[in-house]
Order: C-alpha cells, then structure tokens, then sequence
C-alpha cells in the first residue's frame, strides 16, 4: 500500500501552536502557493498571532445590544472552512485504510464549498477526484472545482435538490474503486466541527462581553458547522444553538421542501449527522434577504456611511460573507432580539466563504430588481438589518418537536440503507459523546502513520 498522505490531527487543528516550529514555517510559506501541501497544516480557525480570525459586527449594523461575533471562513485553505471536514473525512479513511492511495477515487457530494474543499484537498493529497452536485449552482464554484482538477458530475436543480446528488452518488460507490466523502452521512463532518469549530468558537468570545456564548446560530446545509453547539454547550450549558433554514425550504420547522437562493444550506432534509438533541430553536430566513443584505455589506458604502461605518470599517468587512454567512449574520440578529440579549451577551455565528464565490449572485440580483441603487438600499438596510424582526422561530426544545425532527431523519435516512436501530441510537447523547472521542483514536493513528 501507499505511503499514508500526511496532514495534521483534530488537536493540530484547534492549536496549531502544537506544531513542530519547522512544520508550522513551511506551513506558513505555503500560504504564497495554494498547491503547496504543505497547506494541509492551515486547516485551521486561528490568524499568525494564533488568534481566531472573525469580525464582531458593528452595532450600527445589528442594531442589538448583544454583541454579534462572526468567524470567518474565507481565511482557510482554499477560501472556506467546509475544507475541514473534506480533510477529516479522507484522512480518516486513510488511516483506517478503507481509502487507499493509487487505487480510490474520490467522490464528494455537495452544493459548492464542500466540494470545493473535496477538490482542493484531493489535489494536495494526491487523489482523482468526483463532485457531485446540482447544475444550478454559481458559476465561481466550478471554476474553482475544474482549477483544483477534479471532475464534475451535475445532477439537476439547485441547491434544494441536493438529494438527487445523494441518490447519484449512492449508485456512484457500488463502484468498488469510488470512495465517499459523504459529509451529510460521515461523522469525520461532526468530529471536525465539534472539536474545532466548538472550541474555536468558545476562543473566539475570549475578552467579548461576558466572555460567554449565549446563542450559536447556524444554517444546516450537511449540519457539521452546527455540531460546534455541541461542544459549546459543554463548556457554556445556557447557550441556545439555532438551525437557520430558508424560509422558502422550511424541511425542519414544517416540512416545507421548495427552491432557495442561500447556497449551501436548506437542503430538505435532516441529515445524518445532525444532532437534533442540541437543536433549541429552528428560525426562518428569506433568500433575498441573504442576497440583499449581501448586496448591502459588499457594495452599500454610501447607506453603512450613513448608519455610522467609517470607510475603513467598510474595505475591512465587505470582502468576509458570503450569501450563507449574511444569513447566519441575520439569524444571530433575529435570536439576539428574540432572547432579550444584553450588552454583556455574545451570539456566535459563522461565515463559511467569502465574497468571491458570489460575484455572479449579484449580477442575477441586479437582473431581477429595477432599481438597486441608494435609495432602494437605504430600504432594504432598514428591513433586513435594523428593523429585522423576530418571525418565523419555533422552539425546539421539547420533546415532541425533537419527535419531529427524528422522524423526518427516519424518513431520508432508512431508504439510504441505515437501519433504524442506528437511527435510534442517535436519540441518544451517549452516540454522539462517544462519536466525539474517537478524534483520540485518529489523532494518535495520523501521529503514527505519518511516522512520528
């Protein structure tokens, strides 16, 4: 067999000050060429001073007294953090050598970022690789996708028809040289988010108000960045953690299943690998007002001036979100206003990319409205951000909504072939705790493999 490709572990990924000072100087060269695999020890949260990179917003924008605490994606390797449980999935399967190198290819089902990240991880570790995903996605995630080397394999519709790539690659992997980063299945996805991205967050409020987290918020697309809840309420138990949905894709507040303009969540379904246990509120957020207030951070100098953003406020925030990350950004403020938060309170959220996978979604929105000049942004900044209110929010926590939740798992999950003795073990903290612990048993067999 193949040599094992090299890379850090879950522990190297939350502190990359654990690195060997030689490793962590190439690594850092490495940032000059993208290629470099050496960027597989920058798959992490933290800037060169070892700090989390995020933005706290500011209050003119929120027009909350809580504080909005925002990390940023757009800093990891290949611009976005799903590029982290791309990396745990593979490294895991290498290191149970379930995946081999030479003779596997690589399948990666997704709507973009994911897939992006499957690509970009495929390229540095030296595997073929497969992107499964709907056909009406934007046109930066293929090009980045086809730079990477990978192939695509489109599937119709967009980004709510995500389960026909599901049910493409499940006929895909009874090729038995296919191997799956399956992140709507495979529990790398939860691990990854819930030591990283959960204990980055917990970093992240470090000197911020109370230097507590009161609410994470987070819009299910595979559901791994809302396993981060789970670890945030280990270390802060009153935190509430809120799935977003498109208001236009409701699947987990009704059932609802139609078309949506957030890309890369709302994907009627309730994946494998959420949690719902952790599940305290489900909000709804409307498409266009992601794309709208996106439209409003990137290009609205003139109305953010008005509100009290300096120009140096502007330059340094409107390249950070993308469209998934103006709907968390708008989650955070819906439950900050929701829950009665105070000054002293943080909400964490997540922005997965950055601008430059959305150029095109602005010239669509600038084809679908007459108007998108100052006046019309003034408007759409006092609905979206200022005046946003607090409709379309249900709580979750008792049982029988939890009920809910596991049934529509049953429902996508059983015809998959996962027994429902599986299913119902998930109702369960202890699968889940015990799902987290294996990131011991990884990290001691990457240590191993790559011949420390």
């Amino acid at each position: 067999m193949s040599k094992i490709p090299f890379g850090p572990t879950y522990d190297e990924m939350l502190h990359p000050e654990l690195l060997d000072p030689a490793i962590k100087k190439l690594s850092h060269e490495a940032k000059k060429n993208e290629l470099d695999p050496m960027n597989l020890f920058n798959i992490h949260w933290k800037n060169e001073d070892g700090v989390v990179n995020k933005i706290v917003l500011p209050k003119a924008i929120t027009n909350v007294d809580a504080n909005i605490v925002v990390m940023l994606g757009k800093y990891f390797p290949s611009g976005s953090h799903k590029v982290g449980p791309a990396y745990s999935t593979l490294i895991e399967g290498c290191v149970d050598q379930t995946i081999v190198p030479g003779k596997h290819t690589i399948l990666g089902p997704s709507t973009g970022n994911f897939g992006i990240g499957v690509a970009y991880i495929c390229n540095l570790m030296k595997y073929d690789s497969i992107v499964i995903m709907p056909d009406n996605m934007s046109k930066e995630r293929y090009d980045r996708i086809r730079r990477y080397g990978a192939k695509l394999d489109l599937t119709p519709g967009t980004e709510s028809d995500v389960i026909l790539t599901l049910e493409r690659t499940f006929e895909l992997k009874k090729n038995p040289d296919y191997r799956s980063l399956a992140q709507f299945e495979l529990l790398p996805n939860y691990r990854f988010h819930r030591h990283v991205t959960g204990l980055s967050a917990v970093e992240a409020v470090r000197g911020i108000g109370n230097g507590r987290i009161a609410c994470f918020t987070s819009a299910p697309g595979s559901a791994g960045t809302i396993a981060a809840g789970d670890q945030i309420k280990k270390v802060f138990p009153e935190a509430k953690v809120v799935a977003l949905e498109p208001y236009e894709c409701s699947t987990l507040m009704n059932g609802g299943r139609g078309q949506h303009r957030i890309e890369g969540i709302g994907d009627k379904m309730c994946t494998l690998i959420h949690n719902v246990l952790n599940t305290d509120f489900v909000c709804l957020i409307k498409d266009d007002d992601a794309v709208r207030g996106l439209k409003i951070l990137h290009d609205g100098e003139t109305v953010l001036k008005e509100a009290g953003i300096s120009h140096e406020q502007f330059e340094n925030m409107r390249d950070l979100f993308g469209v998934s990350g103006v709907c968390n950004i708008i989650g955070a403020i819906k439950m900050a206003k929701y829950l009665k938060l105070g000054p002293g309170d943080n909400v964490v959220t997540v922005a997965t990319d950055g601008f430059d996978r959305y150029p095109s979604v602005l010239e669509n929105l600038e084809k679908r409205y007459l108007e998108t000049v100052d006046f019309v942004q003034r408007r759409w900044f006092k609905d979206i951000f200022v005046d946003m209110d607090t409709s379309h929010i249900l709580d979750y926590r008792p049982m029988e909504m939890k009920e809910k939740l596991f049934r529509q798992k049953e429902m996508d999950w059983l015809k998959f072939g996962y027994s429902q003795e599986y299913l119902d073990a998930m109702r369960h903290m202890d699968f889940w705790d015990s799902e987290y612990e294996k990131i011991h048993h990884y990290d001691a067999l990457i240590i191993k493999m790559r011949g420390e």
